[in-house]
């Protein structure tokens, strides 16, 4: 996270982010009630693909945006 970012939404803001972690649980639900059934740890099984996002994305503390890291950083390398 050494790189400078500016929103790809409002255009303005480079100082003032919110970095959202993400951990995915794997969980098995009830189909009519939604209620979590099981949770699975490191076997999750053959019928269930494994989370494969970023661990973590950004959100412009101006506007609100949440994105990739990539979008932010991007947006910095084309505005310098």
């Amino acid at each position: 996270m050494s790189n400078a970012y500016l929103c790809p939404n409002c255009k303005t803001n480079r100082t003032r982010f919110n970095i959202i972690q993400q951990v995915a649980k794997a969980v098995k639900v009830d189909k009519v009630t939604g209620d979590i059934l099981e949770e699975f740890g490191e076997d999750i099984g053959p019928l269930h693909m494994p989370y494969r996002g970023p661990s973590y994305k950004v959100q412009c503390g101006v506007c609100g945006l949440v994105e990739d890291e990539i979008s932010f950083i991007k947006r910095a390398q084309n505005h310098q």
